[in-house]
């Protein structure tokens, strides 16, 4: 790598305090730029290399962001990059607006009923209805404590994104099934291995798919994801404040959490059963 990028890399983590796996994301999205000092058509060259190899718009906005924040570290200015920096800047891909995947009423009720025997069953139960109750990110569950559990209060602490602490409120099931899985559990994570150590997202991913089948649950598409989706939806379809909701997601802008005020075809369905001239009476 470039010793420009790796300083750039360096000083985000030693002075902007960036967690292990942003580092990470600009040291892999750094990689398709190929000049430290890049001008308009390397730039270009940069995305038209990236959509050759097959990557998505989303995929190529995600290294455009963090090439965004190298050029703006390169140009030297100390304040916060906006529309008036100078600096040449790589324009983001339109992408494609499309429905998010969720679990139906009728999924979530079969795993809430769901009765599990044993350690890792018990474990997969209760981190399911987390997900659910809460719509915390995987990372966030899985790196969760038994000290961040106020049982008393009915609140969660969890350590999001770029190293940003939030607390969120659970339900009183919740704290029910929490409090009878600390009974098995005696570590401190609250969802570890037998040995007690973090779980791998690929065993969680693993573990969700095989309760579906066996439930009769046909499972969405980025199958742990879409419980945050489905906690999203029903919260404002609910009538939950799209703020609040940015809280209780911890995203850093209000335009992330818009995307999910946007009815779905059953709320679209249901509105014009209710319009429809054909309907009326």
């Amino acid at each position: 790598m470039q010793q420009r990028f790796e300083q750039f890399i360096q000083e985000k983590k030693y002075l902007a305090n960036v967690s292990p796996a942003t580092c990470e994301w600009y040291k892999q999205s750094l990689r398709w730029l190929l000049s430290p000092s890049p001008d308009a058509a390397a730039l270009k060259d940069f995305v038209m290399r990236m959509r050759a190899k097959g990557l998505t718009a989303s995929s190529c906005n995600c290294h455009i962001r963090a090439v965004n924040s190298y050029l703006h570290w390169a140009s030297g200015l100390s304040t916060k990059c906006c529309g008036a920096c100078s600096h040449l800047k790589v324009p983001r891909l339109k992408e494609e607006q499309r429905i998010l995947p969720t679990f139906s009423t009728t999924d979530i009720q079969k795993i809430v009923k769901w009765k599990p025997k044993g350690f890792c069953p018990t474990r997969l139960h209760v981190l399911m209805l987390l997900l659910t109750d809460t719509g915390c990110r995987s990372g966030e569950a899985l790196t969760l404590q038994w000290s961040d559990v106020d049982f008393d209060n009915l609140l969660l602490k969890l350590r999001g994104k770029g190293a940003k602490d939030r607390l969120v409120p659970f339900s009183m099931e919740l704290r029910r099934n929490l409090w009878r899985w600390k009974k098995l559990n005696r570590w401190d994570l609250v969802f570890p291995t037998m040995q007690g150590q973090h779980m791998g997202r690929r065993n969680e991913l693993r573990g969700v798919k095989r309760l579906c089948k066996r439930l009769g649950i046909v499972a969405p598409a980025r199958t742990i994801h879409a419980f945050r989706h489905t906690f999203a939806v029903n919260y404002l379809r609910r009538g939950g404040s799209v703020f609040h909701l940015q809280k209780m997601l911890g995203h850093s802008t209000l335009d992330m959490t818009r995307r999910y005020a946007n009815l779905n075809t059953q709320d679209l369905q249901d509105v014009h059963e209710r319009v429809s001239l054909l309907s009326s009476r």
